[in-house]
């Protein structure tokens, strides 16, 4: 799984042909077939055939000239999500049209988001949670700790008119769109809530968020831990003053007045930082999150944000800064 952060290395830094095509050669191992027609009928039952047929469809066009290669179309994607830069700004770089870069983007993040998101953006296991649990303890002095949990506004240029007054609130530029995320220590991404609208708070996405379905449907993997001879049978998120007094969301005193409440305050909010941190990293990977969306298409704007957090999860596994450990 190590390929796809391989290549953004690649593309990003301008390095030669011959290893981004080594690359892309064996990102699909299976023979090249022929596509026939304009619509690629694809099933999320078959992952290996989502997105890929567009990436590896090179076909000559009516003069006999040879469309478009898989190195270009991967090119012009990943540059416009790190650079944030319009599809039109490859008309002399790579000699592909405002149009097909485009669609290079759209099916380069819908394959991302289809094939990658299950294994990148999984449930904490067994093995994860008491990892984290040492690690924390460890870097912060706080047990029980499985990450802190914020939301981050991504502006939304070409949003709707008649969508304007519900994606909008008096703090932002404009419209936007909420991304709810957990991140732990290490600033991986455990969990990320895209899509509602910015006129909310924090506390109306987390009701509409999926966190914790599986706790009220009893599904939740079992996360015990003992403070002082108190056991506790779930870990715990560090969040703001806003979120909730949730058993599962610890925030720090509004209002301290002796000294253990003071140093659990500093403690509380210096691990918080992790989830801004998060957002910082995330955005300074992938500049197009810090450039107001320009798409129309609410459900692009989705697979945009949610293959950026999985590429940036790849890249900080290939890093070997994460704290756990895929299987």
């Amino acid at each position: 799984m190590d390929k796809a952060f391989k290549m953004f290395n690649f593309l990003i830094d301008d390095s030669d042909d011959e290893k981004i095509a080594t690359f892309v050669n064996s990102l699909w191992e299976e023979e090249e077939e022929e596509v026939e027609g304009e619509a690629i009928q694809a099933t999320v039952s078959n992952e290996s055939s989502i997105v890929a047929p567009y990436h590896r469809r090179e076909r000559p066009d009516c003069t006999g000239r040879q469309s478009l290669t898989i190195y270009k179309k991967c090119t012009a994607a990943i540059r416009q999500m790190a650079y944030g830069t319009t599809p039109d700004m490859f008309d002399e770089y790579i000699k592909i049209c405002e149009k097909t870069a485009a669609q290079c983007l759209e099916n380069f993040c819908q394959y991302v988001f289809h094939l990658f998101a299950r294994e990148y953006l999984r449930k904490p296991t067994a093995d994860d949670i008491t990892l984290l649990y040492n690690f924390h303890s460890k870097k912060h002095g706080l047990l029980g700790m499985l990450g802190s949990i914020d939301c981050m506004h991504w502006e939304w240029k070409n949003c709707p008119v008649a969508w304007q007054g519900q994606y909008t609130r008096g703090d932002q530029k404009g419209p936007s769109v909420m991304l709810e995320a957990v991140a732990s220590q290490d600033l991986w991404i455990w969990h990320a809530f895209f899509g509602m609208a910015g006129s909310n708070n924090d506390i109306n996405v987390l009701n509409m968020s999926p966190l914790f379905n599986t706790i009220k449907d009893g599904t939740a993997r079992p996360s015990p831990f003992e403070v002082n001879g108190h056991h506790y049978e779930r870990g715990y998120y560090l969040g703001d003053g806003i979120y909730p007094d949730w058993a599962m969301l610890v925030k720090a005193p509004h209002n301290p007045i002796d000294e253990p409440r003071k140093k659990f305050k500093r403690f509380q909010e210096s691990a918080g930082k992790d989830i801004e941190r998060a957002f910082g990293v995330l955005q300074g990977r992938f500049a197009m999150l810090k450039t107001p969306a320009r798409t129309l298409d609410f459900n692009k704007i989705r697979r945009h944000m949610y293959a950026c957090i999985v590429l940036h999860n790849m890249i900080q596994e290939n890093n070997g800064f994460v704290i756990t450990h895929r299987e």
